[in-house]
């Protein structure tokens, strides 16, 4: 083993001795991470409406399943 490996290897041991609890929930914060706004989408039927208005008035498909023809009439 090279000693730029050993270096490295010996890096990834003590970041994960040092940094194991980084990503812990403390039961205080919880609340916080429950809000709506905090979701990855955090209002689904705003998103799909927005997807609907986008792939029917532009003619395409956005990740959806359907084509419009521009005019909103699918």
């Amino acid at each position: 083993m090279t000693s730029r490996r050993r270096t490295w290897l010996a890096a990834l041991i003590l970041a994960s001795i040092v940094f194991p609890g980084c990503a812990t929930v403390h039961p205080w914060d919880r609340d916080l991470l429950a809000k709506k706004s905090m979701r990855l989408v955090p209002l689904p039927h705003e998103l799909a409406a927005d997807d609907h208005i986008y792939f029917s008035k532009e003619g395409s498909a956005g990740g959806m399943d359907a084509a419009g023809g521009g005019c909103g009439c699918n």
